[in-house]
């Protein structure tokens, strides 16, 4: 039979958790840009947001550590319950286990912090307790070094588990632009997230496609008159 891995990401395939996305535990980020990696984790949720993927979200000790998740991350989730937990290994708290059978998608998407400690553990422990697939996505996961993001992906890699980016992604969920009923969220989040990709995508839309709604002109019609 063909490696499962070999298969792509779909909306239908695959599941997603986010792994103790909070204030302290950026604060230890040293592994890449703290705001960088803040706007790659909330551009991966709007995307799982638009696909339908099934979405966990898990903390912990949220009042006496790390904070409360980042606002930005919740906007996207209103009504997702925070599995809040007290282990460094988010698979030894059964209630995320449990999360995670229920969507029954063998494949996880991972976007946690810190690489080498919560995504690394939590890794290893499903694939080994549970045979899932783990696709690890390095750039919206951080590390408390450089070396240390780096090594703790190598050793998951040398495990099994597929590294990715957050708009790969989101690319691969898209899958192919005929895909209308998802185009236009997909490039709202591209302008949004996605850089120097995203400021494409505008120069398109106003110089090729002399898309009216992003003209400087229209958008000063459009501001709000101030009060006299």
């Amino acid at each position: 039979m063909p490696d499962p891995k070999l298969e792509v990401l779909t909306p239908g395939n695959c599941q997603l958790i986010f792994i103790d996305h909070q204030p302290q535990m950026a604060f230890g980020v040293q592994s890449m840009d703290r705001q960088a990696l803040k706007n790659n984790t909330v551009g991966l949720a709007k995307a799982a947001k638009v696909f339908g993927i099934p979405t966990t979200i898990t903390t912990v000790e949220t009042e006496s550590f790390s904070g409360f998740t980042y606002p930005e991350l919740l906007d996207v989730f209103p009504d997702a319950p925070l599995l809040e937990r007290t282990s460094m290994n988010s698979w030894d708290d059964q209630k995320v286990r449990d999360a995670l059978a229920a969507n029954k998608r063998n494949k996880i998407v991972v976007s946690g912090l810190w690489t080498e400690v919560c995504n690394n553990t939590f890794a290893l422990s499903a694939m080994h307790d549970a045979g899932y697939e783990i696709y690890m996505v390095a750039d919206a996961s951080g590390g408390t070094s450089k070396e240390a993001h780096d090594y703790a992906m190598q050793r998951m890699i040398q495990a099994g588990v597929v590294p990715m980016t957050w708009q790969q992604v989101l690319l691969e969920w898209q899958r192919d632009w005929a895909h209308r009923d998802t185009y236009d969220a997909v490039m709202a989040i591209v302008r949004e997230h996605s850089g120097a990709y995203g400021m494409g995508v505008d120069y398109a839309y106003t110089m090729v496609h002399k898309a009216p709604q992003r003209t400087a002109v229209e958008h000063k019609a459009l501001a709000p008159v101030a009060a006299k």
